[in-house]
């Protein structure tokens, strides 16, 4: 057997291993400490609440079983099942030997990774969702978002697939650079996009009409000396019963969002210390840094996929006997992951420092304790447990553990506003 098919196989069979492992951990701990809450929480989450989110993680957890197994059989099938070969013969035969058979062979070999993975979503939207009273989504609705979100893919991901192929071909051993350039400006368009053409077409954005509400996020605005170019309410309710808040865009096309749900559940204090923390992250340059890094780690990854598409071994031993361009990209994107989940806890604990330091800078500019009472609030809205496995915690989670990010906060002066 092949290096790299021997090394491939351990690499997908470890990942499926640690994931189970994690997901038995999370499973075990969280409903082992179901029935007691924190200290922290006491008073603000009642014991039968904590029991509902120990068993929703539980639930989710179970999910996550069957999707790494899932995922596994899919990256197996694809590669050393011939898959990828196979759909590859059936595109160039279609769509002949350019750009356009190359292209239709990324777009199908995706396109089948999402239809076999569509019982998943439906299941986890209609049955896990609807079970613990989050679910809004209707069939229609639901329907008409993966048709939108197809098209798209269809699209944009067609059109990237082309000229990224078209680079290949065109500009010779060094064209790995200039398809980073090209990945790295369609990424940044989409980003600016977003908010303007893209999201509108799932959700509907509405300006916030709360005087008193903006009142309070203008003055937040003016202390932390940040310009945005609207605030706007989303209709989240429409899918979901869960509630949040984000920042979008780029330049002068950044926007706040936040969803109907959450503005329902929070007070004007606490909406407000929430956007404090979520503007943290601007303010701290952590979203260019997150931009910065994963430039990088594309940058990174471009090069060696321009190094392994001129290696025969590379696609015989991933169940390609015939090299081609299209191929290579579909290689890369499935057999990379298989070696790189490592780098998670890494990121992770990144991310997890990123969000202390955002509750800090909202210490220092809006409520501590505000922003600690909206966060209690969200955790119990959303089911999400006060005491996840510390190890589980560690490797996937992008935020603090719930207790020690509300000790945090409370040590900080009530207000600074």
């Amino acid at each position: 057997m092949p290096l790299l098919t021997t090394a491939f196989t351990l690499a997908l069979a470890s990942h499926l291993a640690i994931r189970l492992w994690l997901a038995r951990r999370q499973i075990a701990f969280v409903t082992m400490h179901g029935g007691t809450v924190p200290v922290e929480f006491s008073g603000a989450v009642t014991p039968a609440e904590h029991r509902r989110a120990a068993e929703y993680v539980a639930a989710c957890m179970r999910l996550e079983r069957f999707d790494a197994a899932f995922d596994t059989l899919v990256a197996l099938a694809l590669t050393i099942g011939g898959g990828i070969a196979a759909l590859g013969n059936w595109s160039y035969r279609i769509g002949g030997d350019g750009i356009a058979g190359g292209a239709m062979h990324v777009i199908s070999t995706l396109a089948a990774v999402t239809l076999l993975g569509l019982p998943f979503s439906c299941y986890r939207t209609f049955v896990l969702e609807q079970r613990f009273g989050f679910n809004r989504t209707t069939w229609r609705t639901f329907v008409a978002d993966r048709l939108k979100a197809w098209t798209l893919g269809l699209l944009l991901g067609g059109g990237v697939a082309a000229g990224v192929l078209w680079i290949m071909a065109r500009i010779g051993s060094n064209w790995w650079f200039a398809g980073w350039m090209a990945w790295l400006a369609f990424s940044l368009l989409v980003v600016w996009a977003w908010p303007r053409l893209i999201a509108p077409l799932f959700n509907k954005f509405s300006p916030l009409e709360d005087a008193d509400l903006r009142t309070r996020i203008d003055a937040l605005l003016a202390r932390c000396n940040f310009r945005a170019r609207a605030v706007f309410v989303m209709d989240g309710s429409r899918r979901s019963a869960h509630g949040n808040a984000y920042f979008t865009g780029l330049g002068r096309e950044k926007r706040i969002v936040f969803f109907d749900t959450l503005l329902a559940a929070l007070s004007p204090a606490q909406v407000e210390s929430v956007l404090a923390h979520e503007l943290a992250h601007f303010r701290l340059s952590h979203v260019p840094q997150r931009l910065a890094v994963g430039a990088l780690m594309s940058l990174a990854g471009f090069a060696l996929l321009g190094w392994l598409a001129d290696r025969p071994w590379f696609y015989s031993s991933l169940g390609v006997p015939t090299a081609s361009d299209s191929a290579a990209l579909l290689l890369f994107l499935i057999a990379v992951p298989a070696f790189t989940w490592v780098m998670s806890p890494l990121l992770a604990a990144w991310s997890r420092r990123h969000e202390y330091e955002a509750d800090a800078f909202a210490a220092r500019h809006s409520d501590a304790r505000a922003l600690a009472a909206a966060l209690v609030t969200l955790y119990k809205d959303n089911a999400a447990t006060l005491t996840p496995d510390p190890v589980y915690s560690a490797f996937h989670d992008s935020h603090p553990p719930p207790a020690l990010r509300i000790a945090r906060l409370l040590s900080y002066p009530a207000s600074r506003t």
